[in-house]
Protein backbone atom coordinates (compact mmCIF):
# COMPACT_ATOMS: atom_id res chain seq x y z
CA UNK A 1 0.00 0.00 0.00
CA UNK A 2 1.45 3.36 -1.05
CA UNK A 3 1.95 6.06 1.56
CA UNK A 4 2.99 9.70 1.40
CA UNK A 5 4.73 9.63 4.79
CA UNK A 6 6.71 6.97 6.66
CA UNK A 7 8.89 7.12 9.77
CA UNK A 8 12.23 5.60 10.69
CA UNK A 9 12.50 3.38 13.77
CA UNK A 10 14.37 6.17 15.61
CA UNK A 11 11.59 8.66 14.84
CA UNK A 12 8.94 6.16 15.96
CA UNK A 13 10.80 5.68 19.27
CA UNK A 14 10.85 9.43 19.85
CA UNK A 15 7.17 9.72 18.93
CA UNK A 16 6.32 7.04 21.52
CA UNK A 17 8.27 8.90 24.21
CA UNK A 18 6.71 12.26 23.32
CA UNK A 19 3.23 10.70 23.26
CA UNK A 20 3.77 9.17 26.70
CA UNK A 21 5.00 12.46 28.12
CA UNK A 22 2.67 14.94 26.41
CA UNK A 23 -0.39 13.15 25.00
CA UNK A 24 -1.73 12.76 21.43
CA UNK A 25 0.52 14.23 18.73
CA UNK A 26 0.30 15.76 15.29
CA UNK A 27 2.82 17.03 12.72
CA UNK A 28 2.70 19.96 10.34
CA UNK A 29 5.36 20.16 7.67
CA UNK A 30 7.02 23.56 7.90
CA UNK A 31 7.05 25.52 4.69
CA UNK A 32 10.30 27.31 5.35
CA UNK A 33 9.53 29.60 8.27
CA UNK A 34 11.01 29.08 11.73
CA UNK A 35 13.06 25.91 11.28
CA UNK A 36 13.42 25.68 7.51
CA UNK A 37 11.55 22.70 6.16
CA UNK A 38 11.50 20.58 9.32
CA UNK A 39 8.41 18.67 10.36
CA UNK A 40 6.99 20.35 13.45
CA UNK A 41 5.55 18.12 16.19
CA UNK A 42 2.71 19.51 18.31
CA UNK A 43 0.07 18.26 20.69
CA UNK A 44 -2.90 17.12 18.60
CA UNK A 45 -5.01 20.22 17.87
CA UNK A 46 -2.39 22.70 19.10
CA UNK A 47 -1.63 23.70 15.51
CA UNK A 48 -4.92 24.71 13.95
CA UNK A 49 -5.55 23.15 10.56
CA UNK A 50 -8.27 24.10 8.11
CA UNK A 51 -9.21 24.16 4.46
CA UNK A 52 -5.78 25.50 3.56
CA UNK A 53 -4.13 22.31 4.88
CA UNK A 54 -3.87 18.78 3.48
CA UNK A 55 -3.80 15.66 5.65
CA UNK A 56 -0.99 13.61 4.08
CA UNK A 57 -1.11 10.63 6.40
CA UNK A 58 -2.48 9.28 9.66
CA UNK A 59 0.58 7.48 10.97
CA UNK A 60 0.05 4.24 12.88
CA UNK A 61 2.95 3.99 15.30
CA UNK A 62 3.25 0.79 17.33
CA UNK A 63 2.71 1.59 21.00
CA UNK A 64 0.80 4.81 20.27
CA UNK A 65 -2.95 4.31 20.83
CA UNK A 66 -4.14 6.78 18.19
CA UNK A 67 -2.88 7.78 14.75
CA UNK A 68 -0.46 10.69 14.55
CA UNK A 69 -1.69 13.03 11.84
CA UNK A 70 0.75 14.60 9.39
CA UNK A 71 -0.35 17.84 7.68
CA UNK A 72 1.00 20.25 5.07
CA UNK A 73 -0.35 23.51 3.66
CA UNK A 74 -2.28 23.06 0.41
CA UNK A 75 0.04 25.44 -1.44
CA UNK A 76 3.12 23.53 -0.35
CA UNK A 77 1.42 20.22 -1.19
CA UNK A 78 0.98 21.40 -4.80
CA UNK A 79 4.76 21.67 -5.01
CA UNK A 80 5.48 18.46 -3.08
CA UNK A 81 2.63 16.21 -4.28
CA UNK A 82 5.07 13.97 -6.18
CA UNK A 83 7.23 13.47 -3.08
CA UNK A 84 7.36 10.70 -0.48
CA UNK A 85 8.48 11.90 2.97
CA UNK A 86 10.28 9.90 5.63
CA UNK A 87 10.36 11.39 9.13
CA UNK A 88 13.72 10.76 10.80
CA UNK A 89 15.41 12.10 13.92
CA UNK A 90 18.96 13.46 14.20
CA UNK A 91 21.05 14.98 17.00
CA UNK A 92 20.81 18.74 17.38
CA UNK A 93 18.37 21.33 18.54
CA UNK A 94 15.39 22.00 16.32
CA UNK A 95 12.76 24.68 16.58
CA UNK A 96 11.53 25.78 19.98
CA UNK A 97 7.98 25.29 18.69
CA UNK A 98 8.34 21.55 18.13
CA UNK A 99 7.89 19.16 21.08
CA UNK A 100 11.22 17.40 20.62
CA UNK A 101 13.27 20.63 20.99
CA UNK A 102 14.22 20.04 24.68
CA UNK A 103 15.35 16.45 23.90
CA UNK A 104 18.56 17.51 22.11
CA UNK A 105 17.34 16.01 18.84
CA UNK A 106 15.20 17.21 15.98
CA UNK A 107 12.87 15.65 13.47
CA UNK A 108 14.08 15.80 9.88
CA UNK A 109 12.46 14.97 6.54
CA UNK A 110 14.15 12.73 4.02
CA UNK A 111 12.43 12.73 0.64
CA UNK A 112 12.29 10.95 -2.66
CA UNK A 113 10.03 11.12 -5.68
CA UNK A 114 7.01 8.85 -5.62
CA UNK A 115 7.08 6.09 -8.24
CA UNK A 116 4.54 6.02 -11.06
CA UNK A 117 2.79 3.08 -9.34
CA UNK A 118 2.64 4.96 -6.02
CA UNK A 119 1.25 8.08 -7.70
CA UNK A 120 -1.44 6.02 -9.44
CA UNK A 121 -2.42 4.34 -6.16
CA UNK A 122 -2.52 7.63 -4.24
CA UNK A 123 -4.59 9.48 -6.87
Amino acid sequence: MATRVDVTPAAADLMRRLREEHGPLMFHQSGGCCDGSSPMCYLEGEFRTGRSDVLLESLAIEGVPEPITFWMSAGQFELWKHTHLTVDVVPGRGSGFSLEAPEGVRFLIRSRLLTEAELAELS
